[in-house]
């Protein structure tokens, strides 16, 4: 092989490693991190959903802003004290679990300080294989490091029927609030 090409080859290798190097990140802490979201039935009852099982993490990025890359499992989800609310946002007429085993949340790069004063956080969300802008809302910190002594709380409303998840309309809203509660792994958690 001649130099010129093992440059070449040098130079592709560092270009697909680069963010290897240039970033960083966080892990979501699981005993400490809540992902979820609310329904309510058109009777007013709340009906609370969790994922028991995601992935996540802070990413830091070389410029030093930050990103958010979320990814919540389906076939986990829960309607808490509600078994027959549970099988149906499992099953096809809601997040259909077999086929679109994933929710997924991946912001826009931001300013770190954001989480301390509060304010919108953009980026795209994944449901069925739809996605969309979806902005989040951080409310303002209420400690000094945020995501390590105190929790960030994000919320978003999305339509369900923006998602195809249009089954029930007459018994539950179209409207899904989630609600985020995270925090990030200690620096010297395993």
């Amino acid at each position: 092989m001649s130099a010129g090409k093992r440059w070449g080859l040098c130079g592709l290798l560092l270009l697909y490693l680069w963010p290897a190097f240039a970033d960083t990140a966080e892990t979501f802490d699981p005993a400490a991190s809540r992902f979820g979201f609310e329904l309510r039935t058109r009777w007013g009852m709340k009906l609370e959903g969790v994922f028991p099982r995601y992935e996540g993490e802070v990413r830091h990025l070389a410029d030093g802003r930050h990103q958010v890359v979320l990814r919540m499992f389906t076939q986990s989800v829960e309607i808490v004290d509600h078994p027959r609310y549970t099988e149906w946002t499992r099953s096809s007429r809601f997040f259909e679990a077999e086929r679109y085993p994933v929710v997924a949340f991946v912001s826009r790069p931001y300013d770190p300080e954001m989480l301390r004063r509060g304010g919108p956080l953009a980026g795209e969300l994944s449901i069925r294989g739809i996605t969309r802008p979806k902005t989040l809302t951080v409310a303002p910190s209420t400690c000094a490091r945020p995501a390590l002594d105190c929790d960030v709380v994000a919320t978003g409303a999305v339509r369900r029927s923006d998602y195809d998840m249009d089954d029930w309309m007459m018994a539950i809203s179209d409207r899904v609030v989630f609600v985020l509660r995270a925090r990030l792994k200690p620096e010297d958690a395993p």
